[in-house]
């Protein structure tokens, strides 16, 4: 089968496109996808580059998001038909989860595809039947793929773990992200008002198509914070949305509004830097942090996706081939929204 896997940490250019990759075989609770689209995360990029303490079994393939149809059922599955078109949830494991179902058990690893185990930038790749949701006939399997990581991130981030309140007000740091282009959904949906930092006027201006509704640039004069600051009478938002991390974080905490929300959902730009605590104490701030989220959320925001309610942005399309390509324009944020890689027709 096609497949792109990784031998070494490094760069996009270590990426290898093959075409003769095994087909895996789903174990009992499995069943095997044909993968029709998957699509990039900034989390590929950091695992392909690797950290500190991260294993990987190689030859290891990237990909967190995918869709497509089920081609292979494992042994004790039911519920689920070859053929059937499927959306897949990129959480494997999710503590959580096992903790109420098996509360005498030790407490799981979390595990995401693309990084824990084999990913979805191949032709075919084997889940737990638990991971699937079934994909309505009107949604592209491009848009379930774009939508699945970006999506249960900032649901479970401004929802579950913000407890996101009509009539508050939020800031995205950043406009075209695939988290971000969520986000910015998600808090207007729940009838907040949107403000979004965005590095250039094309992606303010889509920002604002998105729902925000004050759109503020990355280079305003005196920094972004402090034009937040003008904007709501000095008093700031109740709910900052950073996944920037070391450019940004300080200018956050500047941001919020006394008692306010930091949610940190990520360090785009490095992980380690200072913080000024007397932000912290001195407006009784609370800093949350939020990665992923368990199926329950998965289902709950795509069936909004699947209602209309909130929409996947789609910056770009490659052909699995093309993927060093497709990782460059990632990493130098070529494109407003996620980049899918088109494998296999319908």
């Amino acid at each position: 089968m096609q497949a792109v896997l990784l031998y070494e940490h490094g760069p996009a250019e270590n990426l290898q496109f093959v075409t003769d990759h095994p087909v895996p075989e789903p174990k009992a609770g499995e069943v095997r996808v044909r993968v029709v689209a998957a699509a990039l995360n900034y989390l590929d990029v950091w695992v392909r580059n690797g950290w500190p303490g991260i294993k990987l079994h190689y030859p290891h393939i990237l990909g967190a998001d995918a869709s497509g149809v089920i081609d292979a059922l494992g042994a004790a599955v039911s519920g689920w038909q070859i053929g059937d078109r499927v959306a897949i949830d990129p959480t494997i494991e999710w503590g959580g989860r096992m903790v109420r179902e098996l509360p005498d058990k030790k407490l799981p690893r979390f595990a995401l595809l693309g990084e824990h185990v084999s990913g979805t930038y191949a032709e075919y790749i084997c889940v737990p039947a638990r991971n699937l949701l079934r994909l309505p006939e009107h949604i592209t399997h491009a848009e379930a793929a774009a939508a699945s990581l970006v999506f249960v991130t900032a649901w479970h981030s401004l929802i579950t773990r913000g407890q996101l309140r009509v009539g508050e007000s939020v800031l995205i740091v950043g406009a075209g992200g695939g988290v971000n282009t969520a986000s910015i959904q998600i808090a207007k949906l729940a009838g907040c008002t949107v403000y979004v930092v965005g590095s250039t006027e094309e992606k303010r201006a889509r920002a604002k198509e998105l729902g925000a509704d004050v759109v503020i640039p990355r280079d305003a004069d005196g920094g972004w914070a402090r034009v937040v600051y003008q904007l709501t009478a000095k008093r700031g938002v109740d709910v900052v949305v950073d996944n920037v991390g070391a450019a940004s974080f300080a200018q956050s905490l500047r941001a919020a509004a006394r008692g306010g929300r930091i949610l940190t959902v990520g360090n785009t730009s490095g992980p380690i830097f200072e913080i000024d605590n007397r932000y912290i104490f001195g407006k009784h701030l609370t800093i949350i942090g939020s990665t992923m989220g368990p199926h329950e959320d998965y289902v709950a925001v795509m069936r909004l996706l699947f209602k209309g309610k909130l929409h996947a942005v789609i910056g770009a399309r490659y052909p699995l081939e093309q993927v060093q390509e497709a990782h460059r324009a990632l990493e130098e944020g070529r494109h407003f929204g996620k980049i899918v890689l088109e494998i296999a027709g319908e």
